[in-house]
């Protein structure tokens, strides 16, 4: 994940973001910045909404783009309807598909958590700490 810039997000069905992480080695940058990718990253749940209605696929793949950072997106069954959103300025589109769907396992695991209530924040530091050993293996 060398030079790499990512800003991921896990969106709940309410449009409200439970779990937020900035990864990569720019991970140690200004708030401006952070703030600026969650704008990028909500401003296009617009249009995840519109392409989740259009394909069957949980990987949306490239959904919007921002200059050089692009906005991946990969949703959830109807029924939870989550939204894993990652800007991130990476080219390995095979990468970004096998981080979403570990993520994805991660998540129904805190899902089945009876203490867990869904659509809350998830502030689990182990669910944290897996998600960023899957951005530097996959991204």
């Amino acid at each position: 994940m060398s030079g790499t810039t990512a800003c991921f997000v896990i969106v709940s069905r309410n449009d409200i973001p439970i779990y937020e992480a900035e990864l990569g080695s720019s991970a140690v940058r200004k708030e401006e910045a952070a703030h600026q990718h969650q704008f990028i990253l909500h401003a296009a749940l617009d249009i995840v909404q519109d392409v989740a209605w259009t394909t069957s696929a949980m990987f949306l793949k490239s959904v919007d783009r921002f200059n050089d950072l692009v906005v991946s997106v990969y949703v959830t069954a109807v029924i939870i309807h989550t939204r894993l959103m990652l800007l991130h300025d990476s080219r390995n589109e095979d990468g970004i598909k096998s981080f979403f769907q570990e993520v994805h396992e991660l998540y129904i695991k805190i899902l089945l958590n009876p203490l867990y209530l869904p659509g809350s924040r998830v502030t689990s530091s182990h669910f944290d700490t897996k998600v960023r050993a899957l951005a530097r293996k996959f991204l």
